[in-house]
């Protein structure tokens, strides 16, 4: 098994949350959106960024306009919606959860360690 086909599940499993956090912070276009993930280093393509921003629009989680843009073409800005502020508060909790118990269960002793 190679790492890193592990590794590149466990960054797309948590990209959507990632993209509605930036979101919160404010509207973005998509190459700001790349550029906050890999200072980030989570490693995002466009080919794959795109079609889960039309999936998280389509789902009502986010809106977006169109903007003109001084150095060429018009930038579509992405948005948080009403819904999407209430989904990314939900993903938050289980977030904390979820960390709380892979924490849990990475640094708890096993009794077969004994």
């Amino acid at each position: 098994m190679k790492i890193e086909n592990t590794k590149a599940q466990m960054r797309k499993g948590v990209l959507e949350y990632c993209i509605l956090s930036i979101l919160q912070n404010g509207d973005a276009y998509t190459s700001e959106i790349l550029l906050t993930l890999k200072s980030a280093e989570m490693i995002v393509v466009e080919g794959t960024i795109y079609p889960l921003l039309t999936r998280l629009k389509n789902a009502g989680l986010l809106s977006y306009r169109w903007e003109e843009s001084t150095s060429g073409p018009p930038r579509k800005y992405y948005v948080l919606t009403e819904n999407g502020v209430l989904f990314l508060k939900e993903l938050n909790n289980t977030w904390s959860n979820l960390v709380n118990a892979v924490n849990l269960v990475t640094t708890t002793k096993s009794t077969n360690d004994e």
